[in-house]
């Protein structure tokens, strides 16, 4: 059973520049030791927003899914994020998982943030997506879908097998609710007996929104692996240790139990 590090990300976007993030994330990657997971915030090289039409990168021709790909292949490292992509015209939060030898999974956002107005911009997607990684298997979700428990509730596969051992949640989660994401992290990990890892961003957006970061990577027990570090950015990596969720799965065997 193979441990997986992760390595999280915590920064301050830049608002609709994608040549000055490219350019901050370029400083941090250089410095990154080896590391099996990079995971950066939601919508990494312009920040949460709706100006979809000005922003977007055609599916096949992406500019930011080619500078993680390059990235990728250069650190021996799978990212994850989200950027915006579109894609038979329509456009999408797309969260993108790079592997290592240049393949790629999408999950486009299945829950669109009504309040910032996402849902008159993006086309929801539709369908889970869990990837398999170094012999972990990961679900890939995007913020908003961190409130809505029924898109992810994990579950066995023949009485024994979960079908994932890792949440990831990439996201623009704003500091005045700041406290509903510390609790829905920590009540994702204990409900579905996996780890979890939520990216945010910090500094403060185009709309004025302030954001402090609270990134953190939980274990299946509920508890924090990683320090929560406010209002500045960060990078955190943790080792996930394979051994230790089978134990805890093994210790309470609640999954067995869901109807």
């Amino acid at each position: 059973m193979q441990d997986l590090s992760v390595t999280i990300l915590q920064i301050d976007q830049v608002w609709e520049d994608k040549q000055a993030n490219f350019s901050k994330y370029e400083a941090v990657f250089s410095k990154l030791r080896q590391t099996d997971l990079i995971v950066l915030p939601e919508m990494f090289h312009t920040g949460f927003s709706m100006n979809a039409s000005i922003l977007a990168e055609a599916w096949n021709n992406s500019e930011g899914l080619t500078f993680l790909l390059n990235w990728s292949k250069k650190l021996k490292s799978a990212f994850y994020t989200s950027l915006i992509i579109k894609d038979d015209n329509c456009f999408h939060n797309r969260g993108v998982f790079v592997f290592p030898e240049g393949r790629v999974e999408y999950y486009d956002k299945r829950k669109s943030f009504g309040l910032g107005g996402e849902d008159r911009f993006f086309t929801a997607g539709i369908e889970e997506k869990i990837v398999e990684y170094k012999g972990w298997k990961i679900n890939l979700q995007i913020c908003y879908d961190l409130r809505f428990p029924e898109l992810i509730r994990n579950r066995l596969y023949n009485s024994e097998e979960p079908a994932y051992d890792l949440l990831i949640y990439v996201a623009n989660w704003p500091a005045k609710r700041i406290l509903h994401w510390d609790a829905l992290l920590k009540a994702r990990a204990i409900e579905n007996q996996c780890y979890v890892v939520g990216v945010n961003r910090v500094g403060v957006d185009g709309n004025g929104l302030f954001y402090s970061g609270n990134s953190q990577i939980i274990d299946a027990l509920g508890d924090k692996l990683t320090p929560v570090r406010l209002d500045s950015e960060a990078i955190l990596t943790e080792n996930l240790s394979k051994i230790r969720l089978h134990e805890t799965r093994k210790n309470l065997p609640f999954l067995k139990d869901i109807g």
